[in-house]
């Protein structure tokens, strides 16, 4: 019963799966911004790339 309770209240290896965890997270709303945000990036960098082009001639 006492290795239990021992294993219980064990925190070693608590700070690895919080810092998992937050980690999970922030990709997760990268991704997440990334997609929504892929349509406008995509305008914006063929409006630099045709403005480009443009130039040129």
């Amino acid at each position: 019963m006492q290795w239990l309770l021992d294993f219980w209240s064990n925190e070693q290896g608590q700070d690895l799966i919080e810092y998992s965890l937050l980690i999970t997270f922030i990709a997760v709303a990268c991704l997440a911004f990334l997609g929504a945000g892929h349509p406008s990036v995509v305008r914006i960098w063929s409006h630099a790339d045709n403005t480009l082009r443009n130039a040129g001639r």
